[in-house]
């Protein structure tokens, strides 16, 4: 009864086999084997785009780097409130930034909507002196384990692109998203106006696998620079491209998310039929609000889960609000022993 993150399950089978198929031989380092240029071309493929791939070690070096290749002095950063950039990355974004500034936007349940956006930027005039509005960053899926639909990313982009920003999308989750919401992952990034973004691979099933994807260079700084100056330039970067091999090849990246995806929903409507959830679960991420006695009693029989903010919520002292996050390696046996249990 492993809740505690998507980080916690291990890779795939799929990509731990593309692991040590490519373990044998020499092959060059630094990106200039065959293998790397072949998942450039994959992505590309993927996305229905030219894209600028550029491995990194972690989703947080992703975001870090990707908000660098967006600076300007005195940049603003503007991300939903409990985006993973400004609440968990320990000041990255603007130690790589050189000081750029995150500035939260109102949001409801991890989603920005256009009001919120709309107001905010106002407050950031031209030639005010608290900073130059630069990039709007977005998370699909949400923190909150919500979506944004195509529609609602283009709204968000076209509100930003009015106002010079670049939009950035931190897709950790991304693979949840496009499954949960079957269109395409053009239709969630490029083409809803997303000018980079943040592909994360490691909480879906691969073993360490991050990724930079960049659909709009022009403005950007070069993220090859960036990217070595932060120790991000893999010497064997054909261990990377080896998982992504793997994870995009015949869909394999929208199976186990829609596998997580599926987990989620047995475990939502099976809460809901006994507790409250905080909001529906849309991808692999669910929010119970709980007895403390229960929880107390689902820890006691060794299940994995942490405690959630009750931000806004009908919370009394005797309940907790949790976050539960599936994975593709969650099992209907898992699911089913936590539901009996509570």
């Amino acid at each position: 009864m492993n809740f505690g993150s998507d980080n916690w399950a291990g890779a795939t089978p799929e990509v731990m086999a593309s692991l040590a198929r490519h373990n044998a031989g020499f092959a060059p380092g630094y990106g200039g084997d065959p293998l790397t240029a072949s998942v450039g071309r994959r992505f590309a493929e993927v996305f229905d785009h030219e894209v600028g791939v550029y491995f990194t070690a972690t989703g947080t070096g992703s975001n870090a780097l990707s908000m660098a290749a967006c600076a300007r002095p005195g940049g603003l950063i503007f991300c939903s409130a409990q985006a993973h950039l400004r609440t968990d990355e320990l000041g990255a974004s603007e130690f790589f930034t050189q000081g750029m500034k995150l500035i939260p936007v109102p949001c409801r349940q991890g989603k920005i909507d256009a009001a919120g956006l709309a107001e905010t930027l106002a407050a950031y005039p031209e030639g005010n002196r608290t900073g130059r509005p630069t990039v709007l960053s977005l998370t699909n899926a949400t923190e909150s384990g919500t979506l944004y639909s195509a529609e609602e990313i283009a709204g968000l982009a076209r509100l930003a692109h009015d106002h010079g920003l670049f939009v950035h999308l931190d897709g950790a989750r991304f693979g949840n998203a496009v499954a949960a919401l079957g269109v395409s992952p053009a239709a969630l990034s490029w083409r809803a106006g997303v000018d980079i973004m943040s592909f994360g691979g490691t909480k879906n099933g691969c073993w360490a696998a991050e990724a930079i994807l960049v659909f709009n260079p022009e403005g950007l700084g070069d993220l090859n620079v960036l990217k070595s100056r932060a120790g991000h330039t893999f010497s064997k970067a054909r261990f990377v491209a080896a998982q992504f091999e793997a994870y995009l090849a015949d869909g394999n990246w929208l199976k186990t998310a829609d596998h997580a995806n599926g987990r989620a929903r047995r475990l939502a409507e099976g809460i809901a039929a006994k507790a409250r959830l905080a909001w529906p679960a849309e991808a692999n991420e669910v929010f119970p609000i709980l007895p403390k006695a229960a929880i107390a009693r689902l820890k006691a029989a060794g299940a994995m889960f942490y405690s959630w903010p009750a931000e806004n919520l009908e919370v009394s002292p005797d309940e907790e609000v949790l976050r539960l996050v599936t994975s593709w390696a969650t099992t209907d046996a898992a699911v089913d022993e936590f539901l009996a249990l509570l």
